[in-house]
């Protein structure tokens, strides 16, 4: 049986899951794997922004700390001013909602009070004790990523017996723990971390898996592919060379039960992410 979620806000729209939800990521990074440097003023990154609304994107992600593997932590105050310059300046110029990708709380906090509704923090709120008390004071939306250690070393230990079984029963964790800390059930997303310490093996079991996960935990499911390094693994591609690999890992998120997809390239990619959708919901008992 496919669970269905009754309608919630998203951020501060109504959301009725009639379609999966495109999340247009904006990096404000020198270092990112994927778009650092290319938005290095503030209003590049709003035209950026404001861009991937205008192909379809339904959250706007904005970032100021690169996690991909082996980077390393941007300071406080460095990541501060990256992240809300330009949330300050796309407040009131977007049509839809803000995310702050972090896993800092005073990034969170003050990403909040300038204008984001969301918060998505890639380690779950483990990283940072204060971040699901900051995100239940302000009624935000947080989505609650699955990873273990910190960015820079979780590519250099990874152990898994079953990783999918391992996954769902740290995202319940994750769940009760905000739960606990006063976040509202109905604002609770989920995201298995796809990469995220994990081989690439170990990532395509999970992409296959993204219904038991769903199912399981019982919580909204926002998946990230976008050119990652396990389409590399798979194509031998670099990572300007993976919109293609990028296409085919999203439509089977899509197909397998995301009900958020996390893309870089929204314009190219949402006709593939709407087909996937069509082909889940026909099929739909």
């Amino acid at each position: 049986m496919t669970l269905v979620f009754p309608p919630v806000k998203l951020g501060p729209l109504p959301w009725d899951w009639s379609r999966t939800c495109v999340f247009g990521v904006v990096n404000v990074t020198p270092d990112s794997f994927h778009e650092g440097g290319r938005h290095p003023t503030v209003e590049a990154a709003v035209a950026h922004a404001l861009a991937l609304a205008d192909q379809g994107a339904e959250v706007i992600d904005v970032g100021g700390e690169s996690t991909r593997p082996g980077a390393q932590p941007v300071p406080l105050a460095q990541e501060l001013e990256r992240v809300l310059r330009v949330i300050r300046a796309l407040a009131g110029r977007l049509r839809v909602p803000i995310a702050i990708d972090t896993y800092k709380a005073e990034v969170a906090r003050a990403a909040l009070a300038a204008g984001a509704t969301l918060v998505n923090d890639v380690s779950g709120g483990l990283l940072d004790g204060e971040m699901l008390s900051v995100v239940a004071a302000a009624e935000a939306t947080v989505v609650l990523g699955h990873l273990r250690g910190l960015p820079a070393t979780m590519q250099e230990k990874i152990v898994f017996g079953d990783v999918v079984a391992e996954v769902i029963v740290e995202l319940k964790q994750r769940v009760r723990r905000a739960i606990t800390a006063g976040v509202r059930p109905d604002r609770i997303w989920v995201d298995p971390g796809l990469g995220f310490g994990k081989r690439a093996d170990q990532t395509l079991v999970l992409l296959d898996a993204l219904g038991r996960i769903r199912e399981e935990v019982g919580y909204p499911l926002l998946v990230g592919p976008s050119r990652k390094s396990f389409i590399g693994a798979v194509t031998g591609q670099s990572v300007a060379e993976r919109l293609i690999g990028t296409c085919g890992a999203a439509a089977v998120a899509v197909i397998r039960g995301a009900d958020g997809v996390r893309l870089h390239d929204v314009g190219e990619l949402l006709p593939a992410v709407r087909v996937a959708d069509a082909i889940r919901r026909a099929s739909a008992p």
